[in-house]
């Protein structure tokens, strides 16, 4: 297999995870409320990576170098928090499949502006015909998930 289908591979896993993920924090979100799941799932993921990164990685990890990525790149937690409110208080009004559709969507149009212009340091990818007509398409699936039944 090549390394590129199994990085897509991969890929759709976590959009499998992130569907789950969603759902299981929207219910959570009913139950405890928006800030405190964004706490319990955030306090929850941070003991499991410390396990992880203290107990299974002793010796590799690279936790001291943190000082040498710009700062910007330290953004992502805040934008987790961001997520998972977003998540938590889309889902249980519009249902899992069209948030899950409205989150892909604004994902694939962000990403395709980052490659375009190759933000970030990341290898820049421009607009092609084919890329512009494929989130065209998405957008067209999205509009007719999101479409309300007569």
């Amino acid at each position: 297999m090549s390394a590129k289908i199994l990085a897509l591979l991969i890929a759709a896993g976590s959009g499998v995870t992130m569907a789950l993920q969603g759902s299981l924090n929207a219910a959570l979100g009913k139950v405890i409320g928006l800030l405190e799941t964004n706490f319990v799932v955030h306090l929850l993921g941070l003991i499991i990576v410390t396990v992880l990164l203290f107990v299974f990685s002793p010796g590799s990890s690279r936790l001291g170098q943190f000082a040498q990525a710009p700062w910007y790149t330290y953004l992502g937690g805040a934008l987790g928090v961001l997520i998972i409110y977003g998540v938590v208080r889309s889902i249980p009004r519009v249902g899992v499949a069209p948030a899950t559709t409205a989150i892909i969507l604004g994902q694939v149009l962000t990403a395709s502006l980052i490659d375009h212009f190759g933000l970030f340091g990341l290898e820049r990818l421009p607009f092609t015909w084919h890329r512009i007509a494929g989130t065209l398409l998405m957008a067209a699936g999205a509009w007719l998930l999101l479409k309300k039944q007569v």
